[in-house]
Parts: structure tokens; C-alpha cells; sequence
């Protein structure tokens, strides 16, 4: 049955989303409209996450290791919360498709209550969980760095978290555009307060990696306060977000994280894989670390066109699943899979090709220049599998398959890729004593799996339109 028509419907000439059975080159071109503007965003994004590395990297090796060790704690926490809050899109996307948007702005009032205990949570766990870099052995002239990052960047949990869920709702509409020209602003404000607070001037002491995290609490806030005036004043009102304040829900609360805790929790999974990898090659020395945060930013770098057309293919899934088109929905799924498999060959190409120029835009220090060099080889290796499973996971979202997703993270990344990983890079057998290399050896076996399930979890789900009817009540 066909979709009522709104301002949403895809009569519109502005719109990104339509309802009909379409060809393998339309729908490449509507995943296109709706992933570019998140590619845009995603990299920038990370872009400043790049600039933390590389500015801090340039004061020392210490301070790079620093924003490093606080980021692997940073991160996988707010992933955790914030993947929760990715329930809004598939949510909001099928609403779309049923011509039910007006519903849209309770599920992102509901999720700002979600926030806020996930924030406050987070805050606590911050401020008092430093001990465990001691607790591990990491190198201790680091340390001081991380806490001190990780103290400035509590205080940006809650503007960052009010952003997504804002963020999110854009994107469940179709609209991705906004976050992309936020996105973009908010890198040119993050490089010069970076430098302004790494190296001091103006009344202000200089910081070195601690500076990072206060750049990242000035431009959270900014985003957040951006993103309210485009829901507020935009298309994106007639969603009704601010329309009325709302006391918590329990039953909407409750679907909500029913959908999007699997998210937040197989996404901090995957990143809790990297980031107990660093703390392990911590033990390594300050270059080896070093030389490891480079290629981890590279990859995720090369992630985020992948991970972007997932988001696209979750919107598209999920928009033709309200709007009962179920073999519209499986195509937009494939089409965006593979996409993502020819992008990953052609990084892959480039890491190999260009791998000691890419290291050096990062480092100067002949020792962990070497190290970052042969690493780009490993990752150009994972990239098709990798790139195939952060896609696969997106798509399998627009049908809120979120559950099994979760156990595969579990499974792969650390009930067999982590065992490999530690079992190759620790050096228990002296045959197979590995170092960093053998961390990531694991890591592309347990990526292999994944890859594999999910894909197969992919062609099962979206030929059962009894199965994906019943999700879609969740």
C-alpha cells in the first residue's frame, strides 16, 4: 500500500527517497544522494580526531600517546551511548515510509531522556576509571596527558549527545545535508582552538594533548546548539521535536533501547576490540603505540565512505520496509554492499601503493615511521571485510535487525578475533611472537567472520517479509 503523501513523500522534488520498484542505477543514485552528505560528515567527523593526533603529534610522542590512551577509553563508551540513540533512524525512516512523520519528534523527545542517564553514566565512568592504564602496565609518562584529556572532554558528553539524537531524526527523514554542513564548520573551529589551547596564547596556558579535549567540549557544544536551530526552524519542524516537552515514556524508553542498545553495544564491541588492542601494544613502548594509532586512524579514515553508505542503506531499507516495499528494501540493501566492496579494493590500492607517504603526513620519527609503514599493508588487507560488514550491519538496521548483529560482534571480534590477536601479539609461543602485527592478524580474522555471517544474515532476513513485518512492530 502505498505511502500518503507529505511533505516527506517522495513526489517531492527535494527528497531522497522514493517508493517505487526501482533500478540497480536509481537506486545507486538515491543511496548516493542520502551517503554522500554523511561521507562529508563522517569525515569530517573524524577529522577532527585527526587533528588531535596529528597536532598532538607534533609536540611529542608522549602527548600523541596520551590523546591515544584517552581516546580508547573516550570512545568506546560514548559509541556505546550514543549507538543506542542510532534507534531514532530506522525508527524515524519507517514512520517516513508509513507517512507517519509527525510521530517522529516523541521518539527523539524520549531518546533525550535515554541521553541523559547514558551521559551521566558515562561522566562518572570518565572521571574515575584513569586507574586502569596503571593497572595494565601502559607507559607511565603518558598517563598524566590522558587524564587530564579525559576530565576536559566529560564535559562536552551531554551537548555531543543532544546532537545525535538531533542529528539522527535529519537523517531518518532523509535529510543529511544539515549534519554535513555542521560537520564541516565545526572541523574549520576545531584546528585553530586545538592550536590555540595545545600551545597557549591570549590568557590561555598551554595544554599540549589536554588542550584537544577542550577544543572538542567548545565544538561539541557549538554543534549541538546548530543542529537545534535547523530542527527548529526547517522542514525538519513539522517533526514536532519542540512542539511540547515530555516526561519519560516507559514503553517508548523501553523499544527504544530494546532497538538501539544491540547497536550501541555491537558497535562498542567492534571499537572495544581496537582500543583494548592499544592498551595491550601500550605495553610496546610510546613509537610502537604511536606507530599504531597512525594506522588505526588511517582505517578508520577508509571506514567512514563504508560506514556511511550503511547509514544510507538503513534509511533506504527502512523507508521502503514503512512504505511495504520489500523487494525495494532488499535491493537498496545489496546496492550499498556492494558499493562498499569496490570502494574497499580501490583503498586497498592505495595504502599499498602510497604507504610510507601516508604514514609521513602523520610522523616525523624515523622509529615509528617504519613501524605505521608496514601496518598500512595490514590494513589495506582488511579493508574488503571490514567494509562489507559495516555496511551489512547498516542495511540489515533498516529491517531493526539490531539483536543478531550484537552476538556476531561478541563472537568474532572476541571469541575469535581478540584470542588470536592476544595469542600472536603477546608472544605466548615463541614461534609466534608477532608484536603489532600479530594484534592485527586477529583482527582481520575476526572482521573475516563477520563479514561472512552477516552478509548470509542479509540474504536470509530480506527474502522473509513474515520475519521483517514482524520487526518492523518493535
Amino acid at each position: 500500500m502505498k505511502a500518503p503523501e507529505s511533505e516527506y513523500s517522495v513526489n517531492r522534488n527535494d527528497s531522497h527517497l522514493d517508493s517505487g520498484p526501482i533500478g540497480i542505477g536509481v537506486e545507486l543514485g538515491q543511496l548516493a544522494k542520502l551517503a554522500l552528505p554523511i561521507v562529508f560528515t563522517q569525515l569530517a567527523q573524524m577529522g577532527m580526531s585527526v587533528a588531535d593526533t596529528v597536532m598532538a603529534g607534533r609536540v611529542s610522542s608522549v602527548e600523541l600517546a596520551g590523546v591515544a590512551l584517552g581516546t580508547v577509553l573516550y570512545w568506546p563508551l560514548m559509541i556505546l551511548v550514543s549507538g543506542t540513540m542510532m534507534a531514532i533512524t530506522p525508527s524515524v525512516s519507517q514512520l517516513n515510509g508509513a507517512g507517519r512523520q509527525h510521530e517522529a519528534g516523541e521518539v527523539v523527545r524520549q531518546a533525550f531522556w535515554v541521553a541523559l542517564v547514558g551521559g551521566t553514566l558515562m561522566i562518572v565512568a570518565l572521571r574515575n576509571l584513569t586507574g586502569l592504564y596503571a593497572a595494565v602496565g601502559v607507559d607511565p609518562a603518558a598517563i598524566p596527558v590522558t587524564e587530564a584529556y579525559l576530565r576536559a572532554m566529560s564535559f562536552g558528553v551531554y551537548p555531543v549527545l543532544a546532537y545525535f539524537c538531533m542529528r539522527y531524526l535529519c537523517d531518518g527523514l532523509g535529510w543529511t545535508i544539515p549534519a554535513m554542513a555542521i560537520a564541516a564548520s565545526a572541523l574549520l573551529l576545531k584546528i585553530p582552538l586545538n592550536y590555540w589551547f595545545i600551545h597557549g596564547g591570549w590568557g590561555v596556558p598551554a595544554m599540549g594533548g589536554e588542550g584537544c579535549g577542550w577544543a572538542s567540549v567548545v565544538v561539541f557544544c557549538y554543534q549541538m546548539l546548530a543542529m537545534a536551530v535547523v530542527v527548529k526552524f526547517s522542514r525538519i519542524a513539522n517533526a514536532g521535536l519542540f512542539d511540547r516537552f515530555a516526561w519519560p515514556r516507559w514503553s517508548e524508553i523501553r523499544r527504544l533501547i530494546l532497538l538501539g542498545a544491540p547497536i550501541g553495544l555491537a558497535t562498542s564491541f567492534e571499537f572495544g576490540v581496537f582500543s583494548t588492542m592499544t592498551l595491550l601494544i601500550g605495553r610496546l613502548g610510546v613509537d610502537t603505540l604511536a606507530a599504531h594509532q597512525i594506522a588505526t586512524n588511517v582505517g578508520g579514515l577508509t571506514f567512514m565512505i563504508p560506514l556511511a553508505l550503511g547509514m544510507a542503506a538503513s534509511i533506504r531499507v527502512g523507508y521502503n520496509v514503512g512504505a511495504g516495499h520489500l523487494a525495494s528494501a532488499r535491493r537498496s540493501g545489496w546496492v550499498a554492499i556492494g558499493s562498499s566492496f569496490v570502494f574497499a579494493l580501490c583503498a586497498a590500492t592505495v595504502l599499498v601503493l602510497f604507504n610510507e607517504a601516508i604514514a609521513g603526513l602523520y610522523t616525523t620519527e624515523p622509529g615509528v615511521l617504519m613501524v605505521a609503514a608496514q601496518l598500512m599493508f595490514l590494513v589495506a588487507l582488511y579493508q574488503p571485510v571490514d567494509d562489507v560488514q559495516g555496511t551489512a550491519i547498516g542495511a540489515l538496521r533498516g529491517f531493526k535487525d539490531t539483536r543478531f548483529p550484537f552476538l556476531v560482534a561478541v563472537c568474532a571480534y572476541w571469541l575469535i578475533g581478540f584470542p588470536i590477536s592476544w595469542t600472536l601479539g603477546f608472544g605466548y609461543f615463541e614461534s609466534l611472537n608477532y608484536g603489532v602485527y600479530g594484534y592485527w592478524v586477529g583482527l582481520i580474522v575476526g572482521l573475516t567472520v563477520a563479514a561472512v555471517v552477516l552478509v548470509s544474515r542479509y540474504v536470509y532476513l530480506s527474502r522473509r517479509s513474515d520475519r521483517v513485518q514482524q520487526m518492523a512492530t518493535r
